[in-house]
């Protein structure tokens, strides 16, 4: 406990002080395309419903944790708002400093049918094109627009943030087997760099690529699909749909690789969250939490406290007898939120690491002197 609350208070001054970086670390407004790693009220929105929101926000904030995501810590390096969803337009939004068209359950892939969410990574990019277009003409009539919208420059100067692409392949896991899965990446990055190109097009020069996480690691994949113990690695993470990851994040690596040198003009930078999110799970006790794929919030107790017929805040009959997927006593001790979504604190590790710049390619660290003799 003492090394947890001795990490957690880094952290802390790490959010204060990160600011100080703002000369080097800097862009006028961030536009963000995603799934639910980094939907800050899209899909509920979207959809009408509320998600979770327990501890920084003290109530429903449309984000899958129980707290703030990575892209929000990020936001707050960056010494940035937090991004209203594209959706959103309770409340008076200002998309000044950038906008957040990610949304939960989204893949690369366009939507089907059978999709949990419509806004696929090709109608994100869509929903951007309106959205400049509508900045712009409002712009132009020379009204007080400018208080909450982003000035012309801003779509060139800001920076493009893109985690996506977890959902095309654990949702492939129910229906298809690893070797077609495999054999879909490259189909799946072509969807991926032509919606990047449009906004090349469209002037954006700042992009920022996370790959995807150890998808194995995550409790739901676990339950699902690791009951057979030979198909675990020595962390208890499903093999199958880590080697998914791996070959996902080599393909997509290669294609940043291809961008940099394709758009001169541009800053393509390529972030490896499957080794940071690894390194945590693999040494989860070291950075001062507990639990490493258990969820905090779920149902069934150890070791997995998961339940995919009832999801966290949900009260469902089972046998029954009505019960509740709670959350637990202190989400700081755990890095699953709710087996599928990482907690507040494992997103705030997450991001710590992102920001030492030493996991991106090309590597930005030069730019965070005062974070490099940190160590987590």
């Amino acid at each position: 406990m003492a090394t947890k609350n001795a990490i957690l208070q880094i952290f802390s001054l790490l959010s204060i002080f990160l600011p100080i970086s703002k000369p080097k670390f800097y862009y006028p407004a961030v536009f963000n395309f995603g799934d639910s790693n980094s939907d800050t009220g899209e899909l509920a929105a979207g959809l009408g419903f509320q998600p979770y929101g327990q501890t920084y926000f003290k109530t429903p904030s449309g984000r899958f944790s129980d707290g703030r995501l990575m892209i929000d810590f990020l936001m707050n390096a960056m010494e940035l708002p937090f991004l209203n969803a594209y959706l959103d337009s309770v409340g008076l939004p200002s998309f000044k400093k950038g906008c957040n068209f990610a949304a939960a359950g989204s893949t690369i892939l366009p939507a089907t049918a059978t999709s949990i969410c419509p806004f696929s990574f090709g109608i994100q990019v869509n929903q951007f094109l309106r959205f400049k277009a509508r900045v712009l003409e409002l712009l132009a009539k020379g009204k007080n627009f400018s208080k909450y919208l982003p000035t012309e420059d801003f779509f060139s100067k800001g920076l493009y943030m893109f985690d996506i692409g977890q959902n095309d392949l654990a949702g492939a896991f129910y229906s298809k087997t690893l070797d077609q899965i495999l054999a879909s990446i490259p189909t799946i990055l072509l969807e991926f760099e032509t919606g990047l190109k449009k906004l090349y097009d469209q002037g954006g020069r700042n992009f920022w690529i996370h790959n995807t996480g150890p998808l194995g690691c995550l409790t739901q994949n676990v339950a699902k699909f690791g009951t057979d113990p030979s198909r675990l690695d020595e962390r208890g993470c499903v093999s199958s749909h880590n080697e998914a990851a791996k070959l996902f994040n080599l393909q997509l690596h290669a294609l940043t690789k291809k961008l940099q040198g394709q758009y001169a003009d541009a800053n393509v930078v390529y972030v490896d969250i499957f080794l940071i999110k690894y390194e945590l799970i693999s040494n989860y006790s070291r950075y001062g939490f507990e639990q490493s794929i258990m969820a905090c919030c779920g149902y069934g107790g150890p070791p997995l406290n998961y339940d995919s017929q009832i999801t966290c805040g949900q009260t469902k009959t089972l046998n029954g007898t009505s019960v509740t997927a709670k959350g637990c006593r202190d989400s700081t001790d755990y890095v699953s939120w709710d087996g599928i979504h990482y907690t507040e604190a494992a997103n705030q590790f997450v991001s710590s690491k992102i920001l030492t710049g030493k996991y991106s390619d090309p590597p930005f660290s030069d730019k965070m002197p005062f974070l490099l003799k940190l160590k987590f």
